[in-house]
């Protein structure tokens, strides 16, 4: 049964859950926010669950974060899991490569870092299911909710700290005097300044860390408030490719029914645009929602086509210097660091902290653009 909804531009994250922990309620309380769904249970007021279709905050990207995996690893292990089905916690247990604790200990984290990431939303519907219960494969916790808050606070807090050093996701920083290579910092640290090193910009740095942008901002401020980084300038605005303009009705059945004719047409990509016109009118149109992954499902099997198959081997046609010139998006740039020569496209987009859609469409960019072959 659907209870209590609305949207975060109206009442925000902090009085939600102090609302639904002050009336103690049992349920899954559900966000949605343009292509992310993220799902909070509750039982009689507190926190137990929660779940995420954000790849960034899958439970792989954050065991490698913390030093549990490497991307080998677990492009293995999600080798096996396609092969074979299973839980990817469930395979990299009986596989012996991480004992049972660290894959538990990984999971409540994911658990609340999902949560702390719903205080940076500022515009999403969300919706709350009475008695509808986490599924039984969760790792439960028990949290109270006024905790949440006061970190999730913390963390809006810091965030705006954090950005009068480091002004944007395009920040590039460098060495500053205070560094020397006899540094005693931590190997996380380390693998900061390696990146800050090779000119990446912040948003590179936080995919390339497979971590979240407030962690990397956190510490990137330090170095610098230390003196051992300093920001060094903006990257340059990424390639757009030309877009297509449709020429779309302008009431909702009228864009509902133009994206399913795009659908039967064939034209996937036409079909996304349309419907996400749609979402952004309603966001929570159900009927638009269910075309989206219907497009978006028939958009990846049309880009799954010769050359851009799921096992063909993508190569680089530039060289190192090449590639430093032309204009990428943080995630195109790293797409295309994970572009060896060895690895085929099914193997990339698994240890992407990207959707698959979307890291299909970057690939199919890099190759129109003469980047990359087959």
């Amino acid at each position: 049964m659907k209870g209590i909804q609305g949207n975060l531009s109206t009442m925000s994250v902090s009085d939600l859950l102090q609302f639904l922990a002050a009336s103690r309620k049992t349920g899954m309380l559900r966000f949605d926010r343009a292509k992310f769904v993220k799902q909070v249970y509750f039982e009689d007021g507190l926190i137990v669950g929660a779940n995420s279709n954000d790849p960034k905050e899958y439970l792989g990207q954050l065991l490698i974060h913390y030093g549990k995996l490497d991307e080998v690893q677990l492009k293995t292990a999600l080798e096996i899991q396609r092969e074979s089905g299973g839980r990817l916690g469930e395979i990299l247990v009986s596989t012996g490569v991480l004992p049972q604790e660290d894959v538990l200990q990984i999971l409540r984290i994911r658990t609340l870092d999902i949560i702390y990431e719903l205080f940076f939303w500022e515009d999403a519907h969300f919706e709350l299911y009475d008695n509808e219960r986490p599924p039984d494969f969760f790792v439960r916790i028990e949290v109270q909710p006024t905790k949440v808050i006061m970190d999730g606070v913390y963390r809006i807090d810091e965030w705006k700290r954090y950005r009068t050093l480091i002004p944007s996701d395009r920040a590039i920083l460098e060495l500053g005097a205070g560094w020397t290579s006899s540094l005693n910092v931590s190997k996380e640290v380390r693998q900061i300044l390696y990146f800050v090193q090779k000119r990446m910009s912040v948003a590179e740095i936080s995919y390339n860390m497979h971590a979240a942008p407030f962690q990397i901002y956190g510490q990137l401020y330090e170095l610098v408030t230390q003196g051992i980084a300093r920001v060094a300038g903006e990257a340059p605005e990424s390639f757009r490719p030309p877009q297509v303009t449709l020429d779309l009705p302008e009431t909702i059945p009228n864009l509902i029914a133009a994206a399913r004719s795009r659908l039967a047409e064939g034209d996937a990509e036409a079909a996304l645009s349309t419907i996400q016109k749609v979402l952004e009118q309603e966001p929570k149109n159900s009927e638009a929602r269910t075309l989206l992954a219907t497009a978006e499902d028939s958009l990846i099997q049309q880009m799954y086509a010769a050359p851009l198959l799921p096992n063909a081997v993508p190569k680089l046609l530039m060289s190192d210097d090449g590639v430093t010139l032309q204009p990428l998006a943080p995630q195109e740039a790293f797409v295309l660091s994970r572009i060896n020569n060895e690895w085929d496209v099914k193997s990339i987009l698994s240890i992407c902290p990207f959707r698959e859609v979307d890291s299909l469409r970057m690939i199919k960019t890099l190759l129109d653009r003469g980047i990359i072959t087959f």
